[in-house]
């Protein structure tokens, strides 16, 4: 069971972001996709969650048999896929445990609910794996948090849901190095042979602590080479310009 993304061609308004994108994540491995500014790696990853922002004007993108762009937003969620942005969003007057649970309950057959006792203890276990104070369960999501708290509460909501692919767009950036690592620790904690990861990064730091099976570089729109993690390495040594297509 993977995601199978194939020739997959996107604009924003009049511009093409993706250019014939093809890329495979399997289930029970990590991918990452490293590229510089503006090669389209959060296109790809906010067209893979429905953003409609952008449009797909030809290819496929397959996850476990079924048509991903045929579903809205909300049926991706509900299908599986898990989007933590880069600059995740506030939203004033909710609460983190109201808003995870109603996501949690929105997943129930209808007529359903969850338990409240065990909804609690388990958000408190998760919460402290992520070092997060419970009085993060009372405060508006995101609102008021650092850059940090709002990468934690993203995992927080990553682990809750417990989604079968989970895309993290640049969830190391704005961290110091404590942060990055309890963030990495939890996605650590989600990694299994049923979910599969899209981790997009600028940098092999994140990498020394979420272990990826393959790395990927993205120019223009493109994925114009994979490896192992030690591409990682050479990108960091070298850059991106060796790796640039050579054009007549």
């Amino acid at each position: 069971m993977s995601i199978i993304i194939k020739d997959l061609h996107a604009k924003i308004g009049d511009t093409e972001i993706l250019k014939g994108l093809n890329l495979e994540i399997p289930k029970g491995e990590v991918h990452a996709i490293m590229g510089v500014n503006g090669s389209g790696k959060s296109t790809l990853s906010k067209v893979i969650a429905g953003h409609d922002d952008y449009e797909v004007t030809s290819g496929s993108i397959i996850m476990d048999g079924k048509d991903l762009l045929e579903m809205d937003v909300d049926e991706r969620s509900r299908e599986g896929v898990f989007l933590a942005f880069q600059y995740p969003m506030e939203i004033p007057g909710v609460s983190n445990a109201n808003f995870i649970r109603a996501a949690l309950n929105s997943r129930l057959p209808e007529g359903e609910e969850l338990d409240a006792v065990a909804y609690y203890k388990n958000l408190y276990a998760k919460m402290d794996a992520l070092e997060m104070e419970r009085s993060f369960t009372a405060r508006a999501v995101n609102e008021g948090f650092s850059g940090g708290e709002k990468k934690r509460n993203e995992i927080l909501q990553m682990s809750m849901l417990e989604p079968s692919y989970c895309i993290l767009d640049e969830t190391d950036s704005g961290l110091d190095i404590d942060a990055l690592k309890v963030v990495s620790k939890g996605v650590n904690m989600l990694r299994t042979e049923d979910r599969g990861f899209l981790v997009i990064t600028h940098y092999q730091r994140l990498l020394n602590y979420i272990k990826p099976d393959v790395v990927h570089v993205m120019y223009d729109g493109q994925i114009i080479k994979s490896g192992g993690p030690e591409l990682a390495l050479e990108l960091e040594e070298q850059g991106y310009e060796h790796l640039k297509p050579v054009t007549a």
